[in-house]
């Protein structure tokens, strides 16, 4: 779950290098082989029950009718996450709702569409999925510098005596 999960962060988040705000050159009417979307070529549907939150965001994804096509089940399960839900004048109603993904392979164009199951039923003050995802995330970076800073203190030298200092009774000339 974790894989199918980074698969579609990635793919939602990663944009093509020439993209980028600094290229010095145009974009080319085509991308670079490397830098194309996976596009299926038959139609696709897929569909997520997912719960929300009071401020629209989604929560969890409850259950999914996925298809062959791994990488269109990783963009639209990650595209679920990300969804924030609103009625048209810029409310949010908590509950659970069904998103509908259907890729048509003549326009190259992914709909989806979104049908209210239940208001309410959730919790609304459950944090957001994507919320969620980055607080665990950052707790594994930190961890991470946790460890780093252990190791490298195995590493360190330990202080103690130096080999090239003489000993005691040459800097002080008694002899015991």
């Amino acid at each position: 779950m974790r894989t199918v999960l980074a698969a579609a962060l990635v793919a939602t988040l990663t944009a093509p290098a020439w993209a980028a705000p600094n290229a010095k050159s145009p974009p080319s009417k085509s991308a670079p082989k490397a830098l194309q979307p996976h596009l299926p070529t038959v139609a696709e549907h897929t569909e997520f029950v997912v719960e929300t939150n009071a401020k629209g965001q989604v929560t969890r994804v409850r259950s999914g009718k996925s298809v062959k096509d791994l990488a269109f089940n990783a963009m639209t399960y990650g595209n679920a996450l990300q969804t924030f839900i609103r009625t048209t004048d810029g409310h949010a109603v908590a509950g659970t709702y069904r998103l509908k993904y259907d890729y048509s392979p003549k326009t190259k164009r992914v709909r989806r569409t979104v049908q209210l199951i239940r208001a309410g039923g959730v919790n609304p003050n459950a944090i957001g999925a994507v919320d969620d995802m980055a607080r665990v995330e950052k707790r594994r970076e930190t961890l991470d510098i946790q460890a780093a800073r252990a190791a490298e203190a195995k590493r360190a030298p330990k202080p103690g005596p130096s080999v090239n200092l003489p000993d005691l009774k040459t800097i002080t000339g008694k002899k015991k």
